[in-house]
């Protein structure tokens, strides 16, 4: 009954909100880049769309088809990536993988949003679909700065 119970709590309301809300949700016209992830072992997919200027996030749309785990974490990402970095982008995937593979800290803002994952790191069978959304950022802008470099 306590694995129950657990299941339940994972499942909080505050995910299950952000899970209902995703901002940036749907696809760019033209971006400059564009990566689909898939997690192998749940199928949860994420399609990430953006523009750059230089090394910052112009704009950006997100297609996920995903758990309530992989769709917040999506509308956290969401809500913070526009204005980004590559490099913030890293250090936010980073940092979500420590926390939860290790109980690290919270990532740092504006990502700090995704903390609230943070009791999913006891389900290690859904952490591929929580980084999903990150890993395909990160893809995406490193294609696009290899774009404009070519």
């Amino acid at each position: 009954m306590s694995g129950e119970t657990d299941l339940i709590k994972l499942y909080s309301t505050r995910i299950l909100e952000l899970a209902a809300d995703i901002p940036h949700h749907g696809r760019l016209d033209a971006p400059d880049a564009t990566v689909k992830r898939r997690a192998p072992l749940c199928g949860s997919t994420v399609t990430v769309d953006l523009t750059t200027d230089g090394n910052m996030i112009k704009d950006y749309a997100a297609e996920v088809k995903a758990c309530a785990l992989g769709q917040a974490a999506a509308s956290v990402v969401g809500g913070a990536i526009v204005g980004c970095t590559l490099d913030q982008v890293i250090e936010a995937r980073d940092a979500l993988k420590t926390m939860l593979k290790s109980d690290g800290p919270t990532p740092p803002a504006p990502f700090d949003g995704l903390e609230v994952l943070r009791p999913a790191r006891d389900y290690k069978n859904r952490h591929a679909s929580i980084l999903l959304t990150l890993e395909a950022t990160v893809e995406a802008m490193q294609d696009a700065r290899a774009s404009a470099c070519s």
